[in-house]
């Protein structure tokens, strides 16, 4: 299989770096692409070197480099996520506005009727990013967002992440990687005495 990956520069970096190493432990071929906001993204949120994950994919292409392989739709390959997708993105994605690598290769993901998975990152949602979101999705693009989810009853925030990497892998036919829900298991929630 042969992904392309691409991150905006939305919070929530550190989804895409693990979904990432994932893929690599999965023998996934990744083409990355790391817009220049990411970049900055990733400073702040992480310790990762920008390097280190370039690193994580087979190839990896800057965001003004749109003369790239993956440029064209006559590079094969089985879909891209973007993750995490900024509403910017997500507008350029809608208004076919391939400026850039990472708009170029999603665009060109819809055209060839190829899976694009949208993994949007913005709280609250405007009336304009719903009708963004719902434009790609009718344009056949998959939403995914990464909400937190507690019947897999997570106890730290990489359970949250890794669910959500695990709800990204099977939209490509592999096993989510979060363990199986056990309805007896129960969360521990702190409560605030009203008297």
């Amino acid at each position: 299989m042969r992904l392309i990956v691409g991150i905006s520069g939305a919070s929530g970096v550190i989804i895409s770096i693990k979904l990432l190493a994932k893929l690599k432990e999965l023998g996934v071929e990744t083409h990355l692409i790391i817009t220049h906001g990411a970049e900055l993204t990733i400073r702040h949120e992480t310790n990762f070197d920008l390097f280190a994950i370039r690193q994580l994919a087979d190839r990896s292409y800057g965001v003004d480099d749109i003369d790239a392989s993956i440029a064209s739709g006559s590079f094969p390959h089985d879909g891209m996520i973007i993750v995490p997708c900024s509403m910017k993105t997500v507008a350029g994605i809608a208004a076919g506005y391939a400026e850039n690598l990472l708009l170029r290769a999603a665009d060109i993901c819809l055209k060839e009727h190829r899976k694009l998975i949208i993994v949007p990152r913005e709280i609250p949602l405007s009336r304009i990013h719903l009708r963004n979101l719902k434009e790609i999705a009718d344009y056949g693009a998959t939403i995914v967002p990464p909400m937190l989810t507690f019947y897999n009853v997570p106890s730290t925030i990489d359970d949250q992440v890794n669910h959500i990497v695990g709800k990204i892998l099977m939209q490509f036919g592999f096993p989510g990687i979060t363990p199986a829900w056990d309805p007896s298991a129960k969360m521990s929630v702190a409560t605030v005495d009203a008297d």
